[in-house]
């Protein structure tokens, strides 16, 4: 028997809750990881209050991110003992997650353990740094450098935002963190932010086009925010949107991108080709400061998980939250 969150939607309602179980209730796929660790992300939070439609079975385990040792393996790439990762594939949503002790897993979505990584590494960088990382690597496939100026971080203080502001700047950008929590600020120019604004500055309605500032921009907001991150983005310059913590919704013109030549670059880490999820493990393990996952992170453990993600989606939780599921 082993410890699970499970979410379960019936005539009593929509509810989350700690239970044990037995691996004969596992899903019949081919790969058998004991858990380490995993981690908490706004997806895992809305799935466990039931704030949003992220859970489309149920019961379900959340929990989109998870590292740990295979303990058994039918798939050819993978044998006991081999230290490996997830990050979405739509665990925790489709598919059972990671916010248990034992998770059986498709082995196509596990990617091997950098050797530069501890499992605990893995997953206080998790999906928010995995995440930042792919934004980074859009962006500098479009072409920005350091020297085309100013780089926007919007959701500064949440997972991906404050992943995305320490690479930038070790990458040697000049980041400029929006944020609604102005009390934080030295602690985003010690992650390496060399400016804050106030997210009020794009939070409201705006105009279709801004004096241009931004030679890219990072953001997890949407909505008005990503609007005006758009509205200001300089001529040729990209934007790279991975989140909508403001709204799903996008009240823009097509201004930016005909008069300016603006590039919107949607960033789906959920379905990254390994190949892809690879590059950027590896990219992470390169430039990442090791210093912020202690600075960076909380660790929890699998009990308070439930509490825990309803702080996070009131925006009480400042970067990773870290879930050791076996305690």
């Amino acid at each position: 028997m082993f410890n699970a969150l499970i979410i379960n939607k019936d005539e009593q309602g929509y509810r989350c809750e700690l239970q044990q179980l037995s691996a004969e209730q596992l899903p019949p796929e081919n790969v058998l990881v004991q858990v380490a660790y995993s981690t908490l992300n706004y997806k895992d939070g809305l799935a466990i209050t039931g704030k949003g439609p992220v859970v489309r079975k149920f019961p379900l385990v959340p929990g989109i991110d998870l590292a740990g040792t295979v303990i058994e393996s039918a798939h050819p790439d993978y044998q006991a003992g081999d230290k490996v990762l997830l990050n979405g594939w739509g665990v925790g949503e489709n598919y059972w997650g990671g916010l248990a002790q034992f998770a059986r897993l498709n082995g196509d979505w596990l990617i091997p353990l950098p050797d530069a990584f501890s499992a605990r590494d893995a997953m206080a960088i998790g999906t928010a740094g995995y995440t930042a990382m792919l934004c980074i690597m859009a962006l500098e496939k479009h072409g920005l450098t350091p020297e085309k100026g100013e780089v926007l971080v919007t959701g500064a203080n949440g997972g991906v935002g404050t992943f995305a502001i320490a690479l930038l700047a070790a990458k040697g950008y000049l980041v400029v963190a929006a944020t609604g929590r102005p009390e934080l600020a030295d602690a985003l120019q010690a992650l390496g932010a060399s400016a804050i604004i106030d997210r009020s500055e794009l939070s409201q309605p705006g105009k279709p086009l801004a004096k241009e500032r931004w030679a890219a921009v990072v953001d997890s907001v949407g909505s008005h925010t990503l609007a005006n991150a758009c509205a200001a983005t300089k001529a040729d310059g990209a934007v790279a949107a991975c989140g909508l913590a403001q709204g799903m919704d996008f009240p823009a013109t097509v201004a930016p991108f005909i008069l300016r030549g603006v590039s919107l670059l949607g960033i789906n880490s959920v379905t990254r080709p390994k190949a892809e999820r690879i590059a950027a493990w590896q990219q992470l393990a390169q430039w990442l400061p090791r210093t912020m996952l202690d600075h960076n992170t909380r660790e929890i453990g699998l009990r308070e998980a439930i509490a825990t993600a309803s702080d996070l989606l009131a925006g009480k939780v400042q970067g990773r939250v870290l879930v050791d599921v076996n305690r």
